[in-house]
């Protein structure tokens, strides 16, 4: 017998160094409230991109664990 397996939860594009921002507000690993709208680094992708750490200037070191509808790219215009 043979199996196939198929990932259900798509694999994102989201990569470490993406810089992102929040679509809701949320609370970091300290208890701090982080805004939505506030842009931050990926620092840490989980697995495939089921997760990811992301960390905020402001309060400084914040870093808040998110998933993939939690977050967007933040596009840089071409220089």
């Amino acid at each position: 017998m043979a199996y196939r397996f198929q990932q259900d939860v798509p694999q994102s594009s989201l990569r470490d160094l993406d810089d992102v921002v929040l679509l809701a507000d949320t609370v970091s690993d300290d208890g701090e409230l982080i805004p939505s709208g506030r842009e931050g680094t990926i620092v840490s992708v989980h697995g495939e991109g089921e997760s990811y750490v992301v960390e905020f200037a402001e309060p400084p070191g914040a870093l808040v664990s998110v998933f993939p509808h939690e977050i967007r790219r933040v596009e840089h215009p071409a220089l």
